[in-house]
């Protein structure tokens, strides 16, 4: 009887520690945030993808939780990473980050004088600062394009990156069937990632490596935001990664179209420059070279982060940290004749999110939709630091414990004023105000968004679209929609 009640008592225990595990393994766990660029949510071979070739990704998809839908909000410009990287590092939705990123921008210029309690960095307020202020050393390296000074809110940071790699006018409007194409991913005289003579993941690899060796120094817990420009063009790689992708070994995207009807409308045209990177029409042959040139960069930057997680074993850390893997945006690579990543489709506003650290479920999934810049006050939220008032995302603890109580019903989507969505349930609503369009795509049944059911779907647009505007309040989005969609009331 004594051994009965034992084992009860050991079974209850056990069971209490692991419910609390994911918030008390540590007060003050070490947080990793590695951050892709461009990166869309179906790159990953562990996540479905069988023609990409990512062995690190995939072992830290078994080392922890994948939420398969995170999405990012949307953008005010055509750069759809700068909103991103605003949302994430300020914790507002989009167009009230668009203000904290205006004020930014305005204060370093010198050309106005506005009000500071509207100013992130002067109050302390922006995601590094934070982190800092509950005791954490903050360490950066990579792509920032954010409207303030990495260098001035992170105790180290290396690096620092602009948008993107400069790229040349030979790596656009290609390649063109039937001629020789003028541009290499490997040849280093276009530069790019290749300027200052290593690849630029390499170097944040490097940097990463070199920061655990400054972390064994030091008894503070770590922060690190560590942010490839992979795998924004111009996608360049070592010929032996571009070679591990033959082109007849390529599928075609099953949603590829030689252009997209509304692309104009939709302000993601010929003149963009993400899209003049292919030519028009789309043709097979440069899809299929382009996304050559993206798998190849996703693979290379893969190795890297493979380097990074073997530095963080080997500092003797790894038990007590959190990763978190995420990208600010996917990319469109030929899907529905687009080549970028400004619309609404999932390919464009959908990221892979992986969560790794002590506690969390492994090789484990949850389809809840997110946003992205959760990420911001989950960390928080580890850190034991207080999350202010203003920030709108919410933390995923709750989530990843398995209470979805809180989930949200909706997700807003959004790119300048000419294309809105909102997905709710199985299906997503988008928007066209500029040509008064309105699409409805079942995204259970059709994910690669390909039938419209609009038209026999009448009350669940109309559904749908008091949603939006309801998500229009909570986000300071101020287009008017009713008057351009009054059949939608």
């Amino acid at each position: 009887m004594k051994k009965l009640e034992f084992f009860l008592i050991f079974v209850g225990f056990t069971f209490c520690f692991l419910a609390k595990s994911l918030t008390a393994a540590s007060d003050h766990p070490d947080i990793l945030f590695i951050f892709a660029d461009d990166q869309a949510f179906s790159t990953i071979h562990a996540l479905g993808n069988q023609e990409i070739k990512t062995p690190n990704l995939d072992r830290l998809v078994k080392r922890g939780t994948t939420f398969t839908h995170a999405y990012n909000m949307g953008s005010w410009s055509g750069a759809v990473c700068v909103a991103s990287r605003h949302m994430l590092n300020t914790g507002l939705y989009v167009w009230k980050a668009k203000k904290a990123a205006d004020a930014l921008r305005q204060r370093i210029s010198k050309k106005s004088k506005q009000d500071t309690t509207t100013n992130f960095k002067e109050q302390g307020l922006m995601w590094s600062q934070l982190m800092g202020k509950a005791g954490y050393d903050t360490y950066f390296t990579g792509k920032w394009h954010v409207n303030t000074n990495a260098a001035q809110i992170f105790k180290v940071a290396r690096h620092i990156r602009a948008g993107m790699p400069k790229q040349t006018p030979e790596g656009y409007n290609r390649p063109q069937d039937g001629k020789p194409d003028v541009w290499s991913p490997y040849d280093k005289k276009f530069g790019g990632y290749w300027e200052g003579g290593k690849h630029w993941s390499e170097v944040v690899a490097d940097d990463v490596e070199d920061y655990f060796t400054m972390v064994k120094e030091q008894g503070n817990p770590f922060f690190m935001y560590v942010a490839f420009n992979a795998a924004h063009d111009p996608r360049q790689a070592p010929k032996e990664y571009v070679d591990q992708y033959p082109l007849d070994k390529l599928s075609l995207p099953e949603n590829f179209l030689p252009e997209y009807p509304w692309n104009e409308k939709m302000n993601s045209g010929r003149k963009l420059r993400d899209e003049r990177l292919a030519p028009f029409p789309r043709t097979e042959h440069a899809v299929k070279v382009n996304m050559q040139e993206y798998y190849a960069l996703i693979t290379h930057m893969d190795a890297q982060i493979g380097k990074i997680l073997k530095a963080l074993d080997d500092s003797g850390r790894a038990d007590n940290t959190w990763i978190f893997f995420t990208a600010d945006h996917g990319l469109a690579i030929g899907q529905h004749g687009l080549m970028g990543k400004q619309n609404m489709f999932e390919h464009s506003l959908r990221v892979p999110f992986i969560v790794a650290g002590p506690g969390v479920k492994k090789d484990h999934r949850i389809d809840t939709r997110i946003y992205l810049q959760d990420v911001m006050p989950t960390t928080l939220h580890l850190a034991k630091a207080e999350i202010p008032k203003h920030v709108q995302f919410q933390s995923l603890l709750p989530l990843l414990e398995g209470n979805d109580k809180n989930a949200r019903e909706a997700i807003y989507g959004a790119y300048l004023t000419h294309q809105r969505a909102v997905i709710e349930g199985d299906h997503k609503l988008i928007l066209y105000p500029k040509a008064a369009k309105a699409l409805l795509f079942n995204v259970k049944t059709d994910p690669h968004e390909m039938k419209d059911v609009l038209s026999r779907n009448q009350q669940l647009g109309k559904k749908l679209f008091q949603r939006l505007l309801e998500l229009q309040q909570q986000t300071g989005d101020e287009l008017d929609l009713k008057t351009i969609f009054p059949d939608l009331l």
